[in-house]
């Protein structure tokens, strides 16, 4: 089971930046937050589920979420981070809105919840990479053949829908031992249990 940690964005700002400010506005702030973030994340253990807050933020701009977010995703999708996660929880539309400009232009995708649903993708992820994400959400957790025999897919195809998903960082992964068939990789949601409905 994975370690959910909660990094709220207005407590670090509040720590890193000395104008008081309640947005999140300019590439300069956006560079000064994330490295902020990064030097918390480089702490975490292996496995961790970081969930990046907005609740008390008031606007993201598109450079500040381009900043903050395209680069963070980026970084963390090329295994700058580890075998971590980062998820988002913002319900302000402007804020999402933003987010998902940023993320789109980089070709990036990263998973936002809030109280009213359950996962959102932000940025951009092919149908079926997000129909297959549904499957393991839904689920909980999938291995490739269980996820072939419920999709009616090729092992193999199901085995590199999934593998996608694990190197986007959009669900974790963990062995696991059979009986005298060998081993099998299982693909996890990385959002907290009371989100995964």
């Amino acid at each position: 089971m994975s370690e959910h940690k909660t990094y709220q964005l207005k407590n670090i700002m509040d720590i890193f930046l000395t104008n008081g400010s309640f947005n999140l506005v300019t590439r300069e702030t956006g560079k000064r937050i994330r490295e902020a973030i990064e030097g918390m994340l480089e702490k975490e253990i292996e496995g961790t589920v970081v969930a990046l807050d907005f609740e008390g933020i008031g606007i993201i701009d598109y450079s500040c979420a381009d900043e903050i977010m395209a680069k963070l995703i980026a970084r963390l999708n090329s295994g700058e981070y580890g075998d971590k996660y980062i998820i988002l929880k913002v319900s302000n539309l402007t804020q999402k809105e933003n987010i998902e400009v940023a993320l789109e232009r980089k070709k990036l995708a990263a998973l936002s919840f809030d109280g009213d649903n359950p996962f959102q993708v932000l940025g951009v992820l092919n149908a079926y990479l997000r129909d297959t994400l549904e499957y393991v959400f839904k689920k909980g957790k999938l291995s490739a053949r269980e996820l072939a025999d419920l999709m009616n897919l090729e092992i193999n195809t199901s085995s590199t829908r999934l593998l996608n998903l694990y190197k986007l960082h959009l669900v974790s992964r963990t062995e696991e031992l059979l009986d005298e068939r060998g081993r099998q990789f299982v693909y996890q949601s990385v959002l907290p249990e009371k989100d995964m409905r």
